[in-house]
Formats: structure tokens, C-alpha cells, sequence
């Protein structure tokens, strides 16, 4: 046994690969991982998908990932603007991963996915429409509000709906202080 992996099993933070160059963070424990055709791994922790060359995807950034014929398709969000308390994200292109030890990979990637999830609406706007996404951020309390807006909706109309809205939920909120 290498002494990562014994370390990684002492500390709680599971097996890590030997190929693996990230740092987990303070409290980040390893869930599953699986070796990826084309090299490296996929590790699947309590903050995130750790793609290969040691890059994390959090779970909150994972607009969508599919399993089939042996590959995992992953669909990451980028933080592209605020709107007020809410965060206007973009979906870059997928990225297929074909793995070859598939273990419980998918399963937490899909558990995780989901779970990172409190609610969602999807709205009509001028040029298309926006799914309005209430999350959880590993490492983070409360909830986050995303905007993922559908290509061609008007941009304007996204950021003053999501503001509002963030502003609605902001003074629903339990937490959120009230005026005497």
C-alpha cells in the first residue's frame, strides 16, 4: 500500500489514486473514483467532481450529467454574472469521460448532483426562458439562487427577474433580518 493511500485512509479521506496532484480542502473526503480511458481519474468527493489534471468541479457547478455506454457526459456551469443575490451561470459544451472501472462513480455523481439541488422553476422570457435553480454549496450554509438561461433569451430581462427574485427570497428568508 503507498503511503497516500494509507494516509488518505488514516485521515478519513478515503483512497485516492496515485496519479491524483489536487489538495483536498480542510473537511473534503473521498467518495469514489474510477480511471478514465484517455488517462487519469475522475474522484468524486463531499465538494466535488475532481476531473483529470486535478481540477475540481463543485457539485453546485454541474448543470448536468448523464451515464450511458460506459461514459459519464458532464455539463459544468460558469459563474457568468450577478444579478442582485443571484449568480447567472452559462453551460460550457459537454465533455465525455469513458471510464474504465466504473465502481459507484455515477451513482454519487447523480446522488450529489441532485442533492446540491432545493428547488427549481423553470420561467418564459422575452427570447426564451431561464431555469431559476436554488442550491447548496459544499463548504457554504444556506442556499444560492442560479440563473441558467436558455441561448438567445434576453439578457436584460434575466438580470432584472433574477434579482428580483433573489430579493423575494432574501425577505422570505428566515435568516434575512426584518425592519422593527
Amino acid at each position: 500500500m503507498s503511503l497516500r493511500k494509507m494516509i488518505g485512509r488514516l485521515t478519513g479521506r478515503g483512497d485516492l489514486p496515485d496519479d491524483f496532484e489536487g489538495t483536498l480542502e480542510e473537511g473534503e473526503y473521498v467518495l469514489a473514483s474510477s480511471p478514465v480511458k484517455s488517462g487519469g481519474h475522475l474522484v468524486a468527493t463531499s465538494h466535488g467532481l475532481w476531473l483529470p489534471g486535478s481540477r475540481r468541479v463543485g457539485w453546485h457547478l454541474i448543470s448536468k450529467a448523464t451515464w450511458g455506454g460506459g461514459a459519464l457526459v458532464l455539463i459544468e456551469a460558469t459563474e457568468a454574472a450577478h444579478a442582485g443575490d443571484a449568480v447567472v451561470l452559462n453551460d460550457m459544451p459537454p465533455v465525455k469521460f469513458v471510464l474504465t472501472g466504473v465502481g459507484k462513480l455515477p451513482d454519487i455523481v447523480h446522488t450529489r448532483v441532485t442533492k446540491s439541488i432545493s428547488s427549481r422553476h423553470r420561467q418564459e422570457l422575452p427570447g426564451g426562458g431561464a431555469w431559476f435553480v436554488q442550491r447548496r454549496i459544499p463548504g457554504q450554509d444556506g442556499i444560492t439562487l442560479q440563473v441558467r438561461p436558455d441561448p438567445g433569451t434576453d439578457e436584460q430581462a434575466v438580470h432584472r427577474v433574477a434579482s428580483e427574485v433573489a430579493a423575494k427570497l432574501r425577505a422570505a428568508s428566515p435568516d434575512s433580518e426584518q425592519p422593527d
